[in-house]
């Protein structure tokens, strides 16, 4: 039987999906991205991650590939680590939907991605990236939407996240898209319209690729839009249930190279895949 093209473009989650446990790129995964890029496909990331998060991976990946950010919202070169293209939700609308959550879900504490930065309300809890990072401002919710965002970000101290995206979506869905990612009671709101398949759709266009010619991996629900689009979808087997359900294939867990393992089977192996000790 003949062999299928490889795909030409691969698009992966980083957190929960290609990057380890600890956050880190494992050499054979590190590999394997470099045999994508070596065949003449792209690579592409495609993250809830803004692009501040993104510099440790750019150098641990050797700044290859393209880096679609904030769920759709920012592109970001990974060779240049500059950000090329945007997609901003409007002061107006930022406000609309601050001044809704807040008068139907009073428990809410929110944060917002710039292009250029992060503020908090002084109530929201930052998470591990942002307790150390340097630069965060803690400011009132009236300064914290006085410009276009990224990413606005509505944290609950206990809702369940699947009932609260539900909720959230109920009340401003018709002005920005909610989705979640983190396992915790954290909404991620972008510009309406915009995901991480809208994205990776007009990056594809531009370069004359089809869906039937991009392979996809993911483990949360803000990876649906992309693997629902994608001729070829993977979920790791540590994915979100509605993940699992939705895609075509399921590889290993993050924590054992699950993308990796089938990118060596589409563009076959690094030379040093079978090294002793080689992980």
């Amino acid at each position: 039987m003949q062999s299928l093209p490889a795909p030409r473009l691969v698009a992966t989650d980083l957190d929960g999906t290609a990057l380890r446990a600890d956050g880190t790129i494992s050499p054979r995964t590190a590999a394997a991205f470099a045999r994508v890029e070596e065949a003449g496909a792209m690579l592409v990331f495609v993250t809830g991650r803004p692009p501040r998060w993104m510099s440790g991976v750019a150098g641990a990946l050797r700044h290859r590939g393209l880096a679609i950010c904030a769920n759709g919202a920012l592109i970001y070169d990974l060779h240049t680590e500059r950000i090329v293209e945007s997609h901003l939700i409007a002061v107006d609308v930022l406000e609309q939907v601050v001044a809704q959550l807040r008068a139907n879900v009073p428990e809410l504490a929110f944060s917002v991605e710039y292009e250029g930065g992060f503020a908090h309300e002084s109530q929201f809890p930052l998470g591990g990236w942002d307790s150390k990072a340097v630069g965060g401002l803690r400011v009132g919710v009236g300064t914290l939407t006085s410009q276009p965002c990224a990413k606005l970000l509505a944290l609950h101290p206990g809702m369940d996240p699947d009932t609260l995206h539900a909720t959230v979506h109920e009340l401003v869905g018709h002005l920005v898209t909610a989705t979640h990612s983190s396992g915790r009671s954290l909404i991620e709101m972008s510009a309406h319209g915009v995901t991480k398949a809208t994205a990776l759709a007009v990056l594809a266009e531009r370069h004359e690729i089809k869906p039937s010619e991009v392979v996809a991996f993911g483990d949360m629900p803000n990876d649906l839009p992309m693997l629902s689009w994608a001729g070829t979808s993977y979920a790791v087997a540590n994915a979100h249930p509605d993940v699992l359900a939705a895609v075509d294939h399921m590889t290993a867990a993050n924590d054992d190279d699950g993308v990796a393992r089938v990118l060596e089977r589409l563009y076959g192996p690094s030379p040093d895949s079978k090294a002793p000790g080689y992980r």
